[in-house]
């Protein structure tokens, strides 16, 4: 595979979509206007993380993920950490995002069964993600046109439909008491900001393909191009529904900010188009989420993490399509079992993963560096330790909003846990 096929995935895989019209439609009841702001820190912080993620990934371009790079610099137990972290995300995500496709095509198929549609859908995925990589490279890359036809529908929508100037960007407002509209705290804008991080997400992807890709020596600059698109596929939608807002008030106290300023300002039956589109997206989204569930756990196989006829199988890739056909299937079946679950233990049980998996890639860069592990990189960051060290404060700042949040302390609580509960197992098979 080439780096434009590796590029559709991890674009996929970042979804503009659900940054714009989830993420962004969420942010925008928490704190307005500030939105603009909370994402541009965000993508601040993207670059830094991009970076980290491509000089890693040129010194390390194996399909484990941050699974190898962690246990490449700091040894076996880091690796499995983050390793119970990967698996348990993944399924998680794949339900998740079937739960998503099947709200979108609500607006369209009123009463869907949420639970067995979800079910459909990840077990279709697992089956897209069993095919050869150029496949779910050429399908991902279709839908994706899909979704650069959504983004960019939002973007002109808002634009020839201005209302308010360019100081609402840089001076935020949300919704207040009795008709009146205020600034939004600094603690909601931090939490905020954290939330902004997790909708760029996804940039780092390309690194489970460096053992797919031609040449290994693009990886980092398909993490980078790839954060790159994100940014510019994320920021001018957002900006436009700030600027097009009639109200800013009301778009801040809709329950759903950005389906209600397409509808109001484009009509319902554009809503309806739209809401299939970002159906389509989120799909695209867990064909690429399958695509990298599937080689972390096929990684674990090849390391000889599990009982021996368990790690041969999972080691095994298909005859034909060169691809971790068992990994990829057993992943699809704890995305299945996670259907059964609702959405918001879903979101529980995920709890604040990135963090740790971001703060430990951080340090490896800074480990990498000054033990010489990473002396095989093909791409080198500019400005180190700038960087890491930066997105290591980032990090902290996280860390701190969410303590002060009940649901970030639980989901802070449950990241831990799953750390130590992976180490545990894990280190005990070898």
């Amino acid at each position: 595979m080439g780096p434009v096929g590796t590029l559709f995935i991890t674009v996929s895989v970042l979804s503009p979509s659900i940054a714009v019209f989830i993420v962004g439609s969420d942010l925008i009841r928490q704190v307005g206007t500030g939105v603009f702001l909370c994402f541009a820190a965000a993508a601040l912080f993207g670059v830094a993380m991009s970076c980290v993620y491509g000089e890693l990934g040129a010194a390390f371009p194996g399909a484990g993920g941050e699974y190898t790079i962690l246990g490449r610099v700091f040894g076996r137990r880091w690796a499995n950490g983050v390793l119970g972290l990967n698996l348990l995300g993944f399924s998680i995500s794949l339900a998740l995002s079937g739960f998503g496709v099947v709200s979108y095509l609500g607006a369209i198929v009123p009463g869907l069964p949420a639970r067995p549609v979800a079910a459909l859908l990840v077990a279709a995925v697992a089956g897209l993600a069993v095919l050869h990589i150029k496949v779910g490279a050429v399908v991902t890359g279709c839908f994706l046109a899909i979704e650069l036809l959504a983004v960019a529908t939002l973007s002109v929508l808002g634009a020839t439909h201005a209302h308010q100037d360019l100081s609402v960007l840089l001076h935020p407002v949300v919704a207040g008491a009795a008709g009146s509209v205020t600034a939004p705290g600094l603690a909601a804008l931090g939490a905020a900001t954290a939330a902004g991080i997790y909708a760029f997400n996804g940039y780092g992807a390309a690194i489970f393909f460096g053992e797919d890709m031609r040449d290994e020596r693009n990886v980092a600059p398909v993490v980078l191009v790839a954060l790159a698109a994100g940014v510019v596929m994320v920021m001018p939608p957002v900006v436009a529904v700030i600027l097009g807002a009639p109200d800013l008030r009301a778009l801040s106290a809709s329950p759903a900010p950005i389906p209600a300023f397409i509808a109001q300002a484009g009509g319902r039956d554009l809503a309806r188009l739209m809401s299939l589109g970002v159906a389509l997206a989120v799909f695209n989204t867990m064909i690429a989420i399958a695509l990298m569930a599937g080689r972390q756990l096929y990684a674990t196989g090849r390391d000889g993490l599990w009982p021996g006829p368990v790690s041969r199988a999972l080691a095994a890739t298909h005859a034909r399509w060169g691809s971790p056909w068992v990994a990829t299937l057993v992943m699809g079946g704890c995305g299945l079992a996670s259907c059964l679950l609702d959405p918001h233990t879903l979101v529980l049980i995920s709890g604040n993963s990135n963090v740790v998996t971001y703060s430990g890639l951080c340090l490896a860069a800074l480990q990498g560096r000054r033990t010489g592990a990473s002396g095989g990189a093909t791409w080198r960051m500019p400005w180190f330790p700038a960087l890491p060290v930066l997105g290591l404060l980032f990090l902290l700042a996280v860390v701190g909003f969410d303590l002060f949040d009940p649901a970030g302390r639980v989901g802070l609580l449950v990241t831990l846990v799953t750390v130590g509960v992976s180490v545990f197992v894990f280190s005990r098979q070898r």
